[in-house]
């Protein structure tokens, strides 16, 4: 029984380290938070809304109907990005309309941006996120001081009334060095690439942001059971153009359709939508693309056009999938077999010079760490714990193997002492 405690208390030490949670295998996963979240209460009104630190990671909750407010503290120079991650409980019922609304607003009420974020014609559970954001230059909510991000539920009537999870992430943007052009690229190339082809690799995904898993250019699969999601991040530098298509692999039995089986979701490196696909599913073997993406660029903030617009960082690009709860109806439990094919095209530049560093730090940037977590599948920068241990040259997998090496080693010697 000792042996099983001291292998139970490994696994969860390991599971706690790579940011993502201990469940039994063939268990839906629960949402990943990060392991340094702070928890922090919503305030109904802006007198009470809490301070949330640039460069932070928080945990809150958001009940059926509520309206909650957190605070800012911003300088009037630097962009500022908030990003509010809902968390609906597995099994619970929600319409397509279903989601949240996420907006910034400065003292006196003006609102400066506003996005919504809904479950969509699935109707599956799932984590949705959208952003909000401060820009200097802008016409609206000019300054420094105290600014508000409102979170808002939209609710359809028959919605459970359970509460939601939520994760919030606020960023912050030096401004440059020097002032650039103000319009958006209009010279890149917005054909729709060939899919990357080949036998893909197999890479488990992560269960939330803090704990996405890596990949690079290829072709990525894991085996998904419906309701699921997985989270999978991309290094994408300056000057760098993203492709991605998703599969959803062939049923070995059942019948029907499912009108959105499969959804994927692209997320910027502060967690800022920027495309979205999905696919409907008869059992046989179907994909879906995002939409031809501009290369990464400072200056595509400048375009109206969502996808684009979003292009506007170097870093870490999320890729998010989700399985559809609906899909084990029609078609059983699975697990259903879904491949990622990404492609990461033309030649890294500098990126436009920035006056102080981000915070958090190096966001957006591209770090040899990022490229070697995207060979070998790790969460890259992602955590502080996995930043430890590739800083000691080891990886979680060895901590594991390590520990039960000692824990052999000493039981042998107490053996031996008994011996004697």
């Amino acid at each position: 029984m000792r042996r099983v405690g001291v292998l139970v208390a490994v696994l969860c030490a390991t599971a706690a380290l790579t940011g993502q949670p201990a469940t039994a295998a063939g268990s839906s996963s629960p949402y990943g938070y990060g392991t340094g979240d702070q928890v922090v209460d919503g305030a109904t009104s802006t007198a009470d809304a809490e301070v949330l630190n640039l460069g932070g990671a928080y945990r809150s909750s958001l009940a059926k109907g509520a309206r909650l407010y957190y605070g800012l503290e911003l300088d009037g120079t630097s962009n500022a990005y908030v990003s509010v991650t809902a968390v609906p409980p597995a099994g619970t019922t929600v319409a397509a309309t279903d989601g949240i609304r996420v907006s910034m607003q400065n003292a006196t009420g003006t609102a400066c941006t506003h996005q919504s974020a809904t479950f969509g014609a699935d109707r599956s559970p799932h984590p949705v996120a959208a952003w909000a954001a401060w820009e200097s230059g802008k016409a609206l909510c000019k300054g420094g001081g105290k600014y508000y991000v409102l979170v808002e539920r939209v609710d359809a009537s028959g919605s459970s009334p359970d509460t939601w999870g939520l994760e919030l992430t606020a960023v912050s943007e030096p401004p440059l060095t020097q002032a650039g052009v103000t319009d958006a690229p209009q010279d890149w190339d917005s054909a729709s690439p060939e899919a990357v082809t080949g036998e893909a690799r197999h890479r488990a995904g992560g269960s939330g942001f803090a704990g996405a898993v890596a990949v690079g250019p290829g072709a990525w699969r894991d085996d998904v059971e419906p309701g699921r999601t997985l989270f999978y991040k991309v290094p994408v530098d300056w000057g760098q153009q993203l492709s991605v298509t998703a599969e959803l692999g062939g049923s070995n039995g059942g019948s029907g359709y499912v009108t959105r089986a499969l959804d994927l979701a692209l997320y910027n490196p502060v967690r800022g939508s920027v495309d979205e696909a999905g696919l409907g599913y008869r059992g046989t073997q179907d994909s879906a693309a995002l939409e031809a993406l501009p290369p990464v660029e400072y200056r595509n903030r400048y375009s109206v056009v969502e996808h684009e617009n979003g292009m506007r960082f170097a870093g870490s690009y999320y890729l998010v999938v989700h399985l559809a709860a609906q899909l084990a109806d029609s078609f059983g439990q699975g697990p259903f077999p879904v491949t990622l094919r990404v492609r990461v095209a033309g030649t890294a530049h500098a990126g436009p010079g920035y006056v102080a560093q981000s915070a958090p730090r190096n966001i957006f940037e591209v770090t040899s760490q990022d490229r070697a977590a995207a060979v070998t599948g790790s969460a890259g920068g992602g955590d502080t714990a996995m930043k430890v241990l590739a800083a000691a040259g080891i990886g979680a997998g060895s901590v594991l193997l390590l520990t039960l090496g000692v824990w052999t080693v000493a039981a042998r010697r107490r053996a031996s002492t008994a011996a004697l």
